[in-house]
């Protein structure tokens, strides 16, 4: 194995040397749990934790290291280690962290491909579905639709949820697998060594088996749905980068029962490009897309043009969206002053000193 295999690029080497961080090792984030990392090199993995000065001149969740990050780190003892800086992204998965206004949970970094896995049988929802997409497009990370579980159900029906996906949905890879061992060999052709997937699904999707599929070994724990509430235990608690043996690198995720839209102007124009077309056609410019008279969109949606499901969908996203970048606003606003409050004591205990 090398440092390639494990995503590492030229620009990050560039970086690297720009910023003198020649004097450190590298490696990449692997796991993460509270404040404790697991940083893999191509060669050993170090038990790691921040120096204090990264950890307190750090000014949010974003200056902090997540699974999927390059950091430089010294090690001070055997596999153990240090880290002094976190390398810049090429992108970063997020979410609205959950039940904590205006602020959001790094799910993966450096991500270049994400798995959006939907169980045929009983998870499969196309809003939902649409929100994971606009997250990923967000993020500039190449979406890919895996069905699990299509054993279970009918071959006519998995053709029909299919046909559902493509009519909303364009664009956009579609595999199909199950526990029987189909589609794994179509999912890892498609894979491309040296790049980075991120595992994104509800659980009990089958994000394990997939990766075992994947490994073509049992290395992931796996769970039954359970009947009573119709929903999946989680078998995965934590974040977790696993190297194939085809090259590809693949995060798995906790499955995700909420999906909060944090600022994802980007994402929804592009998850839900074919509805904004029409806006151009709108009579004003301004035009909200809710009640204004000559709303192209609203006209499409009332002639069938545009699915009405898919319109919903898109408008309580951006409401979402505009909710936590007004949240996010109110807390920043709150911690600048809070900063002035602290800097002006410190200046007061000063001059009292004297």
């Amino acid at each position: 194995m090398t440092f390639q295999d494990l995503g590492y690029t030229d620009t990050l080497a560039h970086y690297r040397k720009e910023n003198e961080l020649d004097a450190f090792a590298i490696g990449r984030v692997i796991l993460e749990h509270k404040d404790r990392y697991v940083v893999k090199t191509p060669t050993q993995e170090f038990d790691a934790e921040l120096i204090g000065n990264l950890r307190f001149t750090a000014e949010s969740r974003y200056d902090l290291p997540a699974v999927g990050d390059w950091v430089a780190y010294k090690e001070y003892d055997q596999d153990k280690a240090l880290i002094h800086a976190v390398l810049p992204r090429q992108s970063c998965i997020e979410r609205k962290a959950v039940g904590k206004s205006g602020q959001v949970q790094l799910i993966a970094t450096n991500i270049d491909f994400g798995l959006i896995v939907q169980a045929v049988d009983r998870d499969f929802n196309l809003n939902r579905l649409e929100r994971y997409l606009t997250i990923c497009n967000a993020s500039g990370v190449q979406p890919i639709i895996v069905l699990s579980k299509i054993d279970l159900i009918s071959a006519a029906d998995v053709d029909i949820i299919i046909k559902q996906i493509k009519e909303r949905i364009q664009g956009v890879p579609i595999v199909k697998v199950s526990s029987e061992s189909v589609g794994y060999k179509q999912l890892a052709a498609i894979m491309e060594k040296g790049k980075t997937y991120c595992l994104l699904g509800s659980s009990g999707v089958g994000k394990s088996t997939l990766i075992n599929g994947l490994l073509g070994k049992e290395v992931m724990e796996t769970a039954a749905i359970s009947d009573a509430v119709n929903k999946g235990k989680h078998t995965t608690s934590h974040r977790e980068l696993i190297v194939l043996e085809n090259g590809g690198i693949i995060i798995d995720n906790p499955g995700m029962r909420e999906l909060g839209i944090t600022d994802a102007a980007a994402g929804l124009e592009i998850t839900f490009e074919t509805i904004l077309e029409y806006a151009k056609h709108c009579k004003f410019k301004d035009c909200t897309h809710v009640h204004e008279k000559g709303c192209a969109i609203l006209a499409a949606v009332a002639n069938g043009q545009i699915d009405a499901r898919a319109y919903a969908n898109f408008r309580k996203m951006e409401k979402e969206k505009m909710h936590f970048e007004a949240d996010a606003k109110e807390r920043k606003q709150k911690d600048k002053d809070f900063g002035k409050m602290v800097k002006k004591i410190k200046q007061q205990r000063k001059n009292n000193k004297y």
